[in-house]
């Protein structure tokens, strides 16, 4: 930020990722509360068949878990949500794809309100499902062990100094 940035409000953005294929299911409001949740969930509820099942991976955000939301999941069991710890790989995926967002579309942008702020997002988003692409794996698992075992040696070293 300068000196003469000015924030002109903001928006949460629920999104969920189709890992498979890549595309892009997503939803703007101005709050992150359980009611703003569960009206995404019954967004996913609306344009996903339903026959097929619903694999969600999710942060541990207290929204999350709300006693409604509970409710609501437990009327829909098509949904299967797990929960992860931050910095988890599958939600690697999510922000990546933010990450992406922020370097290709906001990062230098001008938006005068948050209209033209969910625009542009949109406008990405849009893009980004004519022609989507699903999140490849590059590193070996071999790799990742090995980087898991230095780091917990190095640990282990600072623990016992």
């Amino acid at each position: 930020m300068t000196h003469d940035y000015k924030r002109n409000g903001t928006a949460t953005l629920f999104a969920a990722l189709d890992a498979l294929d890549g595309q892009l299911i997503s939803m703007y409001d101005d709050r992150h509360r359980h009611q703003e949740w569960l009206k995404f969930l019954r967004g996913i509820d609306s344009v996903i068949p339903a026959e097929k099942q619903i694999h969600m991976i999710v942060d541990n955000y207290s929204t999350h878990k709300h006693a409604k939301v509970k409710q609501w999941l437990s009327r829909h069991p098509r949904f299967h949500v797990y929960f992860t710890p931050t910095g988890c790989s599958w939600l690697n995926m999510v922000e990546r794809f933010f990450r992406d967002l922020t370097q290709n579309r906001l990062r230098r942008g001008v938006f005068r309100d948050v209209e033209e702020l969910v625009t542009a997002i949109g406008d990405y988003i849009d893009q980004h499902n004519e022609r989507p692409k699903p999140f490849i794996w590059t590193a070996k698992a071999a790799d990742i062990l090995e980087k898991v075992k230095r780091a917990r040696a190095s640990l282990n070293n600072r623990s016992s100094a």
